[in-house]
């Protein structure tokens, strides 16, 4: 997502002729050149556009940018995470490509690819990898769970990588068994830009209950997934729906049909039939290991216990909170099993991500 930014920088005391030649030499369409000070600081943007329009205005080629740049662009600032989310849908909406980040006094950070970068949530994310695959033995006798090839990369790191991909930069992994394995394949995978948090388990403490040796977290939203999904969900839309429906929990379901074959009678105390449905479909949901919930939700989860992803969701429901179901209706795949492991690799050679 990140551009090789400094390629992107001209200082303001630059000539409008050295401009043209950064845009040729870069050579993507409707590149914009950004403007700074001997600080780094932003002062504005500049395109082929802008110099041709300083040229009709009868400015000079040789003259500074200040005398073509337009100081009026768009950007964003470091940190301002909700603010940045909306901001990367409307600047998407508009076309645009390059969007820099700027801390507080303006100085710039990094300049955004967002013909890359799918969106900007602005979310902590857990990944929880500290299971043992016995179901995946003997794949698993020697290599974690997570690790695991998926094509030609650990499920882990697909997982990772997609986030990623939604703005995600920072990452918490639970880890217990293979631990070290793990933290290694991760971080040498050099992910740029990226914040990773290992903590690991000295006991077992279930599929949610070691989020509470987590100390502190870069977001007010977290999202919490299992290691070994394998699935294509639109983080982005996930996201969205959870701030729309002013959840403080939301869960990611996957829809099961159950198809009966003959008609289904209601049918009463005195065994009158009161009405039937010829053939029906009875939907129930699942949970697809995959939520999203806010930051203080976690003083519900004991500190050093086993507690699991249901306990909590009940814990969520009995302190009235609002927990809400996402229906998943894109690729989604719990790699549990041996017959799910042979299949992910035929799904993955055709999946969109």
């Amino acid at each position: 997502m990140t551009f090789d930014f400094e390629k992107c920088l001209l200082e303001v005391n630059s000539s409008g002729k050295q401009a043209l030649m950064r845009i040729n030499e870069i050579g993507i369409p409707n590149m914009a050149i950004f403007v700074i000070d001997v600080n780094k600081k932003l002062l504005g943007s500049i395109t082929d556009g802008d110099i041709r329009r300083g040229l009709i205005k009868g400015i000079s080629i040789d003259q500074n940018l200040g005398f073509f740049m337009n100081d009026n662009n768009k950007f964003l600032i470091e940190n301002e995470n909700e603010n940045n989310f909306t901001k990367v849908k409307e600047f998407k909406k508009l076309g645009m490509r390059f969007i820099p980040v700027v801390d507080t006094n303006k100085i710039v950070l990094e300049i955004l690819d967002l013909e890359k970068l799918r969106a900007s949530i602005p979310v902590d994310a857990i990944i929880m990898a500290g299971g043992k695959g016995e179901r995946l033995r003997p794949l698993t006798d020697k290599i974690p769970k997570s690790m695991l090839k998926v094509g030609e990369k650990p499920i882990i790191s697909i997982n990772i990588e997609r986030l990623i991909n939604f703005g995600v930069r920072n990452f918490h992994i639970a880890l217990r068994h293979f631990a070290e394995q793990i933290e290694k394949g991760i971080l040498d995978s050099n992910y740029k830009d990226i914040k990773f948090n290992f903590v690991k388990e000295d006991k077992p403490l279930g599929t949610i209950g070691s989020v509470n040796l987590i100390r502190e977290f870069g977001n007010n939203h977290i999202i919490l997934m299992n290691s070994d999904l394998l699935t294509n969900l639109d983080f982005e839309d996930f996201y969205q729906s959870f701030i729309d429906s002013d959840s403080d929990m939301q869960v990611a379901t996957i829809p099961y049909h159950i198809d009966v074959p003959y008609a289904v009678m209601e049918i009463n105390e005195n065994q009158q039939v009161l009405s039937f449905k010829e053939k029906p479909r009875f939907t129930y949901y699942s949970n697809a290991g995959i939520y999203l919930f806010k930051k203080e939700l976690t003083n519900l989860i004991p500190i050093n216990e086993a507690f699991d992803a249901t306990h909590f969701m009940e814990a969520v429901i009995k302190s009235n909170k609002k927990l809400s179901s996402y229906p998943l209706l894109s690729y989604w795949l719990d790699i549990g099993r041996l017959e799910d492991f042979y299949k992910a690799q035929e799904d993955v050679k055709i999946l969109k991500f």
